[in-house]
């Protein structure tokens, strides 16, 4: 069954948050083991300003507001764990944002430009150079999932990742959300925030191809300023590999993404599934959540 707006989301601490086109949900299991659920309606920029729904731009316009609702929605999903009331203030929330790139940066950019910066000199043939540099990029990547996947809390997350991926699944099949239904599905999809993360870093490998060896902070000047274009193709690259028929080579970028996810989504349980239903029917019109209960 075809549906026409993409529904996806992201796993929060006890729970999951699902997002619409005009509406978000933050489905979160209490610890007296009800569901609380916040609901909010949002309007994407595109709809005040068309530019940004254009292809590549709207890739970019993604990036930050998932950062920025995610970021939101984590701080709920928080608050409800510890039946705390704080939330994250603009301030707060931005330096927080600042942090993480600051050091997404400094792992997958200067890292990486200072090993080859030391190596360069070695290797005569800039494509073997930024191989290596990719190779360098993907295990800082790979090491990072692999060491945080060993904390319990992450653990869980990473079974409602499971759960979301189940019940959008579920959704997009046609058939009824319910538990039994969505439990048949793979926790892998396409779309997914982890995917977009791989594509990012195999695109840059490529688009960086073309700039030759660049001495160190030129090297990593290039690579800031390329990021909104590798970001706005990568969006693109992931909407396509989630369609029903999916170009060959579009299939071939999103494969070792789907492949990653076996490390950021585990097999979650009923209740977990209960959640993530919540979550989604709850950004969904009346006549598409189904007759039956969770």
């Amino acid at each position: 069954m075809s549906k026409k707006t993409d529904y996806g989301g992201q796993a929060v601490i006890e729970g999951v948050m699902m997002k619409g086109l005009n509406k978000l949900a933050v489905a979160v299991r209490k610890p007296d083991d009800s569901i609380v659920v916040q609901k909010k309606n949002i309007k994407p920029l595109s709809q005040k300003f068309k530019f940004f729904g254009w292809p590549f731009i709207r890739g970019v316009v993604a990036l930050f507001s998932s950062l920025i609702l995610g970021m939101k929605s984590l701080s709920f999903a928080a608050n409800q764990v510890t039946e705390e009331d704080e939330e994250l203030s603009p301030l707060e929330m931005g330096l927080t944002i600042l942090v993480s790139f600051g050091l997404a940066i400094l792992l997958f950019v200067v890292l990486p430009a200072g090993i080859i910066a030391l190596i360069q000199r070695y290797i005569s043939y800039n494509v073997v150079l930024n191989f290596i540099e990719g190779l360098i990029k993907v295990s800082a990547f790979l090491l990072y999932i692999i060491l945080i996947s060993r904390l319990e809390d992450i653990k869980r997350v990473f079974m409602y990742h499971g759960a979301e991926h189940k019940v959008i699944h579920n959704y997009e099949s046609g058939k009824v959300l319910s538990i039994d239904n969505a439990r048949e599905f793979t926790t892998l999809h396409a779309r997914c925030g982890t995917n977009f993360l791989f594509i990012v870093i195999i695109l840059s490998i490529l688009f960086f191809s073309f700039f030759g060896r660049p001495p160190f902070f030129q090297r990593i000047l290039y690579h800031l300023m390329l990021l909104p274009v590798i970001a706005g193709t990568s969006y693109e690259v992931i909407k396509l590999a989630g369609d029903e028929e999916v170009n060959p080579v579009i299939k071939l970028l999103a494969t070792p993404g789907l492949w990653l996810q076996k490390l950021t989504t585990n097999e979650p349980d009923d209740k977990m599934l209960e959640v993530a239903i919540t979550a989604l029917k709850n950004v969904l019109p009346e006549d598409e959540r189904g007759e039956e209960d969770v």
